[in-house]
């Protein structure tokens, strides 16, 4: 029987994988580190599934099935943390540009959690009975990795679930989980729009139709969605995360791209921002006389994610029983996107994903009150931040522990 993965391992696995981020599908490296380990495990693993997937499967007598999920990509980020481990990798992006890679969002934590949480379950089989089906998904970023996995046959070849369980790492003092039921984390649409003028000279603008002028009019006019056209009980977020137009300043361009997100629980929501993008950007577009329509593109989307709230409830009393009270608090909607919620919908199986916290409680310990506590979290790097890294402990043991806590929940030994 294998031994169980020491701290000291975890946070070695950890920093080697952080030195080495990898794009969305790009996660060659990754992939082969979590394979070996699988396999030295003695998980029956496979490789390649969604071009660059993992999936592991441990059985352990007849009983439930329980999926535990790991992202593996990183983000096309300059870190800037100072750590001896940060990364200085560069790679090709889609675009086909060279670009500083970073794991700004913490996915270096969620694989190696799941690695430990592997050889924990693989340590101890008295403990469960079932089968563990870990899936390391590529692609997150990109809301294109758990598609490609449900598309590449995960559940045809492995088998359906019974529930899917995962974790994502925040700014929140480490030690902590949060685990709200119900609509969990936001739905999330990405755009690109191009708004086309008449490029010249920028001594003459009277030639030309300025498309940074018709740009930054858009954006402004975008702001008015939430703050007036959205009730004040819904939730929603636009967000314009690029504009790219020009290269020199005495020349006026021909075009501007916008890159949008948006974010949303309900559907109906959903549906009235989207048509509010479209309709603020056509309508600035003819305001500008510009010569032709503005394109519009939904690059990427993927809906919220509904965390059932009687699987909620099973797994937070495991929570508490393995992990000790008072540790998991309910944040509310989270409005970052997650497409773990496709796993779980195409397998018609429950979903339970929490929070993990990563940041150093010692940066917490003025707070007197859950007021004071989300003020300090405000002021800490956050995900996709050149600056965001986890602290090692607690949060890879904790992340460890809950996962395997959770996992037994939801295969436990029968009398």
């Amino acid at each position: 029987m294998p031994a169980a993965t020491t701290a000291a391992e975890l946070a070695a696995v950890y920093r080697d994988l952080h030195a080495h981020p990898e794009l969305a599908f790009q996660e060659t490296r990754t992939a082969a580190i979590v394979a070996d380990r699988l396999r030295a495990l003695g998980y029956a693993t496979t490789t390649g599934v969604g071009r660059t997937g993992v999936v592991g499967i441990l059985r352990n007598g007849d009983g439930p099935t329980a999926l535990l999920r790991a992202d593996m990509d990183a983000l096309p980020v300059r870190e800037r943390t100072g750590l001896p481990y940060a990364s200085t990798a560069r790679a090709t992006d889609g675009d086909g540009e060279t670009v500083p890679v970073m794991h700004a969002c913490g996915h270096d934590t969620h694989v190696t959690c799941l690695l430990g949480a592997a050889a924990e379950l693989a340590a101890d089989r008295t403990a469960w009975r079932g089968t563990a089906l870990l899936v390391f998904q590529p692609a997150e970023e990109t809301a294109g990795g758990a598609r490609a996995m449900v598309d590449d046959g995960l559940y045809d070849r492995f088998g359906r679930p019974d529930v899917v369980l995962g974790q994502h790492v925040a700014p929140v003092p480490a030690g902590l989980l949060g685990l709200h039921p119900g609509p969990a984390f936001a739905a999330a649409d990405s755009l690109t729009v191009v708004l086309h003028g008449k490029g010249g000279h920028g001594s003459r603008p009277e030639t030309t139709v300025d498309p940074v002028l018709m740009a930054a009019a858009t954006v402004m006019r975008l702001q008015g969605i939430v703050s007036r056209e959205i009730a004040g009980s819904a939730t929603a977020v636009v967000t314009v995360g690029a504009l790219h137009a020009g290269t020199r300043g005495n020349v006026v361009a021909d075009h501007a791209e916008l890159r949008l997100s948006v974010r949303t629980f309900d559907a109906h929501v959903r549906d009235e921002v989207l048509a509010a993008v479209e309709r603020i950007v056509r309508a600035e577009a003819t305001a500008s006389a510009a010569p032709r329509e503005p394109d519009i593109t939904l690059t990427e989307s993927f809906p919220a994610v509904i965390n059932d709230p009687d699987a909620c409830t099973r797994t937070r009393e495991a929570f508490t029983a393995g992990l000790g009270p008072g540790l998991v608090v309910d944040p509310g909607p989270v409005t970052g996107s997650e497409d773990v919620g496709i796993l779980a919908t195409e397998a018609d199986a429950p979903c339970v994903y929490w929070l993990l916290g990563g940041a150093d409680p010692q940066a917490f310990a003025p707070a007197k009150t859950l007021e004071d506590v989300v003020r300090i979290a405000h002021d800490l790097p956050s995900n996709h931040s050149p600056h965001y890294a986890p602290v090692l402990e607690p949060t890879l043991t904790t992340g460890v522990d809950a996962l395997v806590c959770a996992a037994r929940a939801w295969m436990p030994v029968r009398p």
